[in-house]
């Protein structure tokens, strides 16, 4: 089941180590088959507030996410984009493709009744 990695970026600056982080990334992704699905701030926001960029990375699955974000050739970029650009990640599964949300209420609805009321 593929996995996702997730940044929400903010108070970005422009900074030649920023530039060389984005040069460098794709090549510490590739060992862990992950991808790009989605970079940049060009966001319509219909909920909510959403200050700055987003990033959505896909990986064959959450250990590939783990390793790459864990491996020495991406630590080692990585301070290059956070001295520049606040920012949030997340690593997360995905769901299979069946998944259904009914389920998920049903669960919950079932899990409340057996909460005793406070």
């Amino acid at each position: 089941m593929p996995a996702y990695a997730f940044a929400h970026l903010r108070d970005r600056r422009p900074h030649p180590e920023v530039y060389a982080y984005l040069e460098r990334i794709q090549a510490t992704l590739t060992p862990y088959s992950g991808r790009f699905l989605a970079h940049g701030d060009k966001l319509e926001v219909r909920e909510g507030e959403w200050p700055g960029s987003l990033v959505l990375l896909e990986f064959p699955g959450l250990a590939e996410a783990r390793a790459w974000y864990d491996s020495d050739a991406y630590q080692e970029i990585l301070p290059l984009r956070t001295r520049h650009i606040a920012g949030d990640v997340i690593l997360f599964p995905g769901l299979p493709a069946d998944y259904d949300p009914t389920t998920r209420a049903e669960a919950l609805k079932a899990a409340e009744a057996r909460t005793p009321a406070q």
